[in-house]
């Protein structure tokens, strides 16, 4: 009687074709998500800026006169909420490039127009829409498990340049003090952080609490920018996940309109099958 042989417990499980490929849309729709979700979360603010900009318009020769427009800036970010939900929703290759380029393209506008140039949420999502341009371009490459660990480490790249670019700026004696933070967020923020904060520490305890919660914030900050992109894809993740949302759930709820997009990147490195 013939035996068969049990296969070794301790072998690395091979990720079939179709596990691999489930794999890649998933990180491409996580990525998508987190592009919508930062587009959503930033609507009821648009809306309101919109109607400012209507109400006091803005006249800077530094613009031309199409990227001063409000009509330019309403279509982009509109188009932006329209093609990157359709490209969540389907399936076909060539669609999902088309609503990527259009996505980008949108971005570029935002980053550039005189009304959004100077707000962060377009920035993170800009560098999301790259990176979701250039997986869509590779989502048929044969390799699928080879494709998710350089995604994975392309937005790792880009997690820690964007965090170290947010590090160099607050290296300065206002906020390495705790000044700028106390005066932001500790003096009458209102926010369950720092309203608990309020009403159980006098004045003096706060700056000092400040000074430690900006010298925190500036040393993570820096730590994860320089080293995020060099950890293994899991472990890296898992830290960047944590440490972004933290950043909204302790300041400011408003600032996941800045981080969603880059939460849906740095989630691609849990698909990185085990090697």
């Amino acid at each position: 009687m013939s035996s068969i042989s049990k296969p070794d417990s301790n072998l690395t499980t091979t990720l079939t074709p179709t596990n691999q490929l489930n794999r890649t849309l998933f990180g491409h729709r996580l990525v998508q998500g987190g592009i919508l979700l930062t587009l959503i979360w930033k609507w009821s603010f648009f809306v309101a800026a919109n109607s400012m900009y209507d109400a006091i318009p803005l006249s800077d020769p530094f613009f031309p006169a199409w990227l001063q427009s409000a009509i330019t800036v309403r279509v982009a970010f509109v188009t932006a909420v329209a093609a990157v939900g359709l490209n969540l929703a389907t399936d076909r290759h060539r669609l999902q490039w088309i609503c990527s380029l259009t996505a980008l393209l949108c971005m570029t506008v935002l980053c550039i127009h005189q009304a959004s140039y100077n707000d962060m949420t377009f920035v993170t999502a800009w560098w999301a829409c790259v990176w979701a341009m250039w997986f869509v371009n590779h989502l048929n490459d044969p390799d699928q498990a080879s494709l998710l660990r350089r995604a994975s480490f392309l937005s790792r790249l880009i997690i820690s340049l964007i965090l170290l670019g947010g590090a160099s700026g607050k290296w300065t004696a206002e906020y390495w003090s705790g000044e700028v933070f106390a005066d932001i967020y500790f003096k009458d923020r209102e926010f369950w952080v720092f309203q608990w904060l309020r009403s159980y520490f006098e004045p003096d305890q706060l700056r000092t609490i400040a000074m430690w919660y900006s010298r925190k914030v500036v040393l993570i900050e820096t730590i994860a920018g320089l080293g995020l992109w060099a950890l293994p894809p899991r472990i890296a993740a898992v830290m960047a996940i944590l440490l972004l949302a933290s950043i909204a759930l302790l300041s400011n709820f408003l600032l996941f309109s800045v981080l969603f997009a880059l939460i849906g990147l740095a989630s691609v490195g849990l698909l990185v099958p085990r090697s």
